[in-house]
């Protein structure tokens, strides 16, 4: 088991991070393909044909061919700055569902939210009148972002993130710059689709969340698809580990006791074992306060 001290989960069980990398990656990879082929003078038409065309999300009538681009358009930015503003809210918002519910969680969740984005995208164009119409191509993150704030919301409404000893900002009001920003860029002002986006994306988080409050796993067979890969490739390895208590492993080590505050191992470990069998919810205020206080980076 690899105890991180500093508080922050190792690269293995750190979600966030990978999603961010990931996104990073597809940028790149993407805008590098266009400068290549702008710098080679190759054929205008053949980046938006090919690429354009077949990873950002068309609008209505050209979605029934493109199906797969429900899969795709979220891993893709139109500019750096849209990309670079969205991975801060990743981080915020799945940081703290990271925390809550587990690293296992975020990958189901952002890719869940990005569907049900591009679902409620494409059936706002369905309404009457003009109002409702959808861009050229979508491209971006924006609905699986929200889908992580608003399941972060669900799961710990009153959590405040510390940005210093005496400096508190409750995740309600960082909620709601993100969800003004999000508008804002929507353009809703001149084109309605956007915001089914948004909202798609929002009640798929808040969905998710429901669901595991419920006992359901709704990300479960992704990881059992490559839990099972890798078992063919590492079989001798992974029979050694017990998977119990590697979960139990990676949990605890998100958390560190702070004796100045009262806070020891043992604090940690009954409340853990309390959301092991009852769920977050059968937490008292004072066990939240405490898991909280125990994930915080400061001594």
């Amino acid at each position: 088991m690899i105890r991180n001290t500093s508080g922050i989960p190792a690269f293995s069980e750190n979600s966030v991070l990978k999603l961010i990398m990931a996104i990073g990656s597809c940028f790149v990879i993407f805008k590098g393909i266009w400068v290549v082929m702008m710098v080679a003078e190759a054929d205008p038409t053949i980046f938006p044909k090919y690429f354009t065309a077949n990873i950002l999300m068309p609008a209505l009538e050209g979605f029934p061919l493109k199906a797969w681009t429900l899969l795709t358009y979220g891993w893709v930015h139109d500019g750096f700055w849209v990309l670079f503003s969205n991975m801060i809210w990743l981080y915020a918002f799945g940081s703290l569902v990271q925390m809550l519910v587990g690293h296992r969680q975020l990958f189901p969740l952002f890719i869940y939210s990005l569907i049900a984005g591009g679902v409620f995208y494409q059936l706002a164009q369905l309404i009457p009148g003009n109002y409702f119409h959808g861009r050229e191509f979508m491209a971006g993150a924006q609905a699986g972002v929200v889908g992580l704030a608003v399941a972060a919301l669900t799961l710990a409404p009153d959590y405040k993130f510390y940005l210093g000893e005496n400096f508190r900002i409750p995740l309600v009001v960082v909620a709601v710059i993100f969800f003004a920003l999000q508008l804002m860029n929507a353009n809703i002002n001149y084109e309605g689709a956007p915001l089914f986006l948004l909202a798609g994306g929002a009640a798929m988080g808040f969905g998710y969340v429901k669901l595991l409050r419920s006992g359901y796993q709704p990300g479960k067979w992704i990881y059992d698809i490559i839990d099972n890969t890798n078992n063919k490739f590492e079989p001798d390895e992974r029979m050694r580990v017990n998977s119990g208590s590697s979960r139990r492993g990676k949990t605890i080590s998100m958390y560190n006791p702070k004796p100045k505050q009262g806070i020891t191992q043992r604090n940690i470990d009954e409340i853990l074992d309390k959301i092991n069998q009852s769920g977050y919810d059968s937490l008292s205020k004072e066990d939240k306060e405490t898991l909280m206080k125990a994930a915080d980076k400061k001594n």
